[in-house]
């Protein structure tokens, strides 16, 4: 089992690269620092494409998955779902990433573990 990064530095590392790709980026809930869960609201043009969150195996091991497991419909949908989740877990970090290129960004974000 190796270290788990804290989820500041995460947060801050995926938001760099998406600036970095020419995207924008929101932190929508600040969580714990160290702890803090990670819940990525991945955008195409303000349009949702995807919601992953970052979560851990059985063997303790880093992954990648799904998070919504219905289409979120509008902002409406999506502050109801978020606050769901931080009622939850009050730890959770909500991050708001727009890029050009979503689908490989994801991609690229899930085959990183």
């Amino acid at each position: 089992m190796s270290a788990r990064l804290p989820a500041r530095l995460i947060v801050t590392a995926l938001m760099r690269r998406a600036q970095a790709e020419g995207g924008s980026a929101a932190v929508l809930a600040r969580g714990d620092d160290q702890a803090g869960a990670v819940l990525l609201i991945v955008a195409q043009r303000g349009e949702i494409t995807r919601i992953i969150e970052r979560g851990h195996d059985l063997d303790g091991a880093e992954l990648w998955r799904d998070a919504a497991p219905q289409v979120l419909e509008g902002k409406a949908d999506l502050n109801d779902y978020l606050t769901r989740r931080r009622h939850a877990d009050p730890d959770l970090w909500a991050v708001e990433l727009d890029i050009a290129d979503s689908q490989r960004f994801i991609a690229e974000t899930i085959a990183s573990n």
